[in-house]
């Protein structure tokens, strides 16, 4: 079973050479840490940076230098800052060839909820929805299940959607899996020391298992 930075290292072997690739808040964020060494990718921020680097060290901390989940982040050399109307120009024109983003559900056709729960307070919905819909790839960095065991791969998705038939490829703490075309969750790799029979019990929507399936290499 995977922790969170396993997560995110399982998800950066999907960035290719020469990528824009833009990072939501939450896990997907730690991906910038796992870059491969000699894939060279610039990472944008929907707050207006362009080529964030890894976390910061403790201590070399820039205040002024913030991702769109306000934390601190490291520029690369080369790197650039605007405002986010030219950010959001460079989203909507399709410019970004992957999104990572968390998700509280995704469904087995590809839909994707993570921006609101009805009867919490929101501050807004942010760049989810721009980014689902110009993206050319998403992939979805979650957790299998919620809080109180609940899978949330879903048939359909309960919350408020973001984004329909947006999501590709999924990665929890138990599994990587492909989201179907024609729908359906196909698994793909299990996580370290996790069986299927597991990942079938935390899976609601249509699971569609193949062969044998291989444990992921982290």
């Amino acid at each position: 079973m995977l922790d969170k930075n396993g997560i995110a290292k399982r998800i950066a072997r999907e960035v290719k050479d020469g990528m824009y690739v833009n990072l939501g808040i939450g896990i997907p964020t730690l991906v910038a840490n796992y870059i491969p060494e000699g894939v060279n990718v610039v990472l944008q921020s929907e707050n207006g940076i362009l080529g964030m680097g890894p976390f910061p060290y403790e201590g070399e901390e820039d205040a002024d230098l913030i991702n769109a989940g306000k934390q601190t982040v490291t520029l690369l050399k080369g790197s650039s800052i605007f405002d986010s109307a030219m950010s959001f120009g460079m989203i909507r024109a399709q410019k970004v060839h992957l999104t990572i983003l968390g998700a509280m559900e995704v469904s087995e056709t590809g839909d994707i909820a993570n921006w609101k729960i009805p009867g919490k307070m929101v501050k807004g919905m942010g760049g989810a929805m721009d980014l689902v819909a110009s993206a050319k790839n998403i992939i979805v960095a979650m957790q299998h299940v919620n809080k109180a065991g609940e899978s949330k791969l879903l048939p359909k998705c309960d919350l408020p959607l973001t984004g329909i038939r947006c999501v590709k490829k999924i990665v929890t703490e138990l599994a990587v899996l492909d989201v179907l075309p024609e729908g359906g969750f196909r698994l793909v790799e299990r996580a370290p020391g996790v069986t299927v029979e597991q990942i079938k019990a935390a899976t609601a929507g249509k699971l569609i298992v193949e062969g044998d399936v291989p444990e992921m290499v982290i």
